[in-house]
């Protein structure tokens, strides 16, 4: 039986249960890099920037590294990292510089952190799929109003990532993005989708009809293969825009391996 959420014992009382904790250097670079470029209106817009790292794991490096990314948008950005292992938090304090970057023990409830933007990756994957909504809804809750919040999955080293973006309105968008060199098709990201949609990739669920629809426009795409995968990746994501899919990206975007559509797209 899975278990639910706990508030971990102890001064924090932080919510939620320990990840496995494994990570990587530059692990997450296609979501931060997403970030400053997609919402960097957003970040230089915020009265107060503080964007929380949750459940960075075994090693701060990639929040550290998301705080100098965001860094280019908005110099004056603030960045915690949120562990509920306490080894964890200690590694983190190591390499803090607070008040720009600095770890606190948390989970779920944001150790009472108010964030504009939240990054959560690799975190709902332990949990069943009512749990995930549930933790949304708490994580939803403590954030800034207008703040968004990014939960998603990806691989061991980064090449094949998806993730949510969610409002107080609930998911907004859904973005898949990869190295377009790494895959066979683009299904090949259904590993990664996150705990929201990953047991919805089945006959009759939308999720399931956009990877079969965009596999079909990289089979279509294959003579742009020539130009190199890039280009093969742009022309599917051109194709699957041009066949009523709500792509909300452009070509720029596409370049670097992604494409992001309304959620309704791909809503349970």
């Amino acid at each position: 039986m899975a278990r639910k959420p706990r508030l971990a014992a102890g001064r924090a009382r932080a919510l939620g249960l320990p990840t496995r904790g494994t990570t990587n250097p530059n692990r997450l670079r296609r979501v931060d890099r997403w970030m400053t470029g997609t919402l960097s209106s957003f970040l230089t817009e915020a009265a107060d920037p503080l964007v929380v790292d949750l459940g960075y794991g075994s090693s701060p490096i990639t929040t550290v590294e998301m705080a100098l990314r965001l860094r280019t948008v908005r110099p004056d950005v603030r960045v915690l990292g949120l562990e509920i292992d306490t080894d964890r938090v200690e590694a983190g304090k190591a390499v803090a510089d607070p008040p720009w970057l600095d770890f606190r023990r948390g989970g779920f409830e944001l150790a009472g952190a108010r964030p504009v933007l939240l990054r959560a990756f690799n975190v709902l994957r332990q949990y069943t799929e009512e749990q995930a909504f549930e933790a949304w809804d708490t994580m939803l809750g403590r954030m800034a109003p207008g703040g968004l919040i990014i939960e998603g999955t990806c691989d061991e080293i980064g090449r094949r990532c998806t993730w949510v973006t969610l409002s107080s309105d609930g998911p907004l968008r859904f973005t898949l993005a990869c190295k377009p060199s790494g895959i066979e098709t683009p299904s090949d990201l259904a590993e990664r989708l996150p705990k929201a949609l990953i047991h919805k990739n089945v006959p009759g669920e939308r999720v399931h009809a956009l990877l079969a629809e965009l596999d079909a426009c990289w089979a279509t795409a294959a003579p742009f293969a020539s130009f190199g995968p890039r280009a093969r990746w742009v022309e599917s994501a051109r194709l699957l825009a041009s066949r009523g899919w709500p792509v909300l990206d452009d070509r720029r975007r596409w370049r670097l391996g992604e494409i992001t559509l309304e959620w309704a797209a791909v809503a349970p």
